[in-house]
């Protein structure tokens, strides 16, 4: 059953969106991207753009490097006060029904939010842990599929995290929330990975599509859709992609954190 996305996923561009592709916990690297695109704290310490600019994740801002919980944490204030958007992701669902109780497997680099989440508990105790948990849980069960951005009355870009059709755009069930968490997967190969299908080859949509979530050594640009994660969890960069302006600035990651053995960015 389909349900119109909710107004306040319609996002007005205003002055300006740096989207941002998957962190994944490289938070120094987030830092030093803001910084970048002209981010500065203000009296709070919220970091607030003076042009009016706002910032949009495309999720996966946690699991798999050193420092889930201060991204998460960074990502709720933003997003509470307005300064910041973040859209659903794998992940990011995977670490949210872990915080509401249920019953899910923590592997892929999601394990590490629970070691993170101990160390914060010894220090800081189990009362201001729960609290954190709460707020972060509804921070992850309430990000939307995708946002839709709006310039002057008219659509101009959707943002989601591995992908959308467009006849999902504006709309919203558990099959697009899906689509738009792990994109058009047609099972596991050998080694368990998920088998993609490229839903952006054949597209013909005008809307400008920018999305994450499959790690590539450059912006992927096709038919009217941009990739903006390098893989810098893995050792390659983290991407913003300035819209309306149509430039990238790219931090390049510190190192690979993954201890992956199979790394995207070397494969691809």
């Amino acid at each position: 059953m389909y349900v119109d996305l909710k107004p306040q996923f319609y996002i007005e561009l205003k002055k300006g969106i740096d989207f941002i592709g998957d962190i994944h916990a490289c938070f120094d690297e987030f830092i030093t991207l803001l910084n970048l695109l002209g981010y500065v704290q203000n009296k709070d310490g919220l970091y607030v753009h003076p042009e009016g600019r706002k910032f949009m994740s495309v999720g996966d801002v946690m699991s798999r490097g050193p420092e889930s919980l201060k991204t998460m944490i960074f990502f709720q204030q933003h997003v509470e006060q307005k300064l910041a958007y973040m859209t659903d992701s794998n992940h990011g669902w995977k670490i949210a029904r872990w915080l509401d109780g249920r019953k899910v497997i923590l592997k892929h680099g999601d394990e590490k939010v629970e070691e993170e989440f101990i160390e914060y508990e010894k220090q800081n105790g189990s009362d201001r842990t729960n609290r954190l948990k709460k707020k972060l849980k509804h921070l992850l069960l309430n990000a939307p599929s995708h946002y839709v951005i709006v310039n002057d009355g008219k659509q101009v870009a959707v943002c989601t995290h591995a992908g959308i059709k467009d006849d999902f755009i504006g709309r919203e069930s558990s099959g697009i929330k899906n689509f738009c968490r792990y994109g058009d997967v047609s099972g596991v190969d050998e080694n368990g990975k998920p088998i993609r299908k490229d839903w952006f080859q054949n597209r013909q949509g005008d809307l400008l599509i920018i999305w994450g979530h499959d790690p590539k050594p450059e912006p992927l640009i096709v038919n009217q859709s941009i990739n903006i994660d390098q893989g810098a969890v893995f050792g390659g960069k983290l991407t913003a992609y300035r819209y309306p302006e149509g430039e990238f600035v790219f931090v390049k990651a510190n190192k690979d954190y993954s201890n992956s053995p199979h790394n995207p960015i070397l494969s691809k």
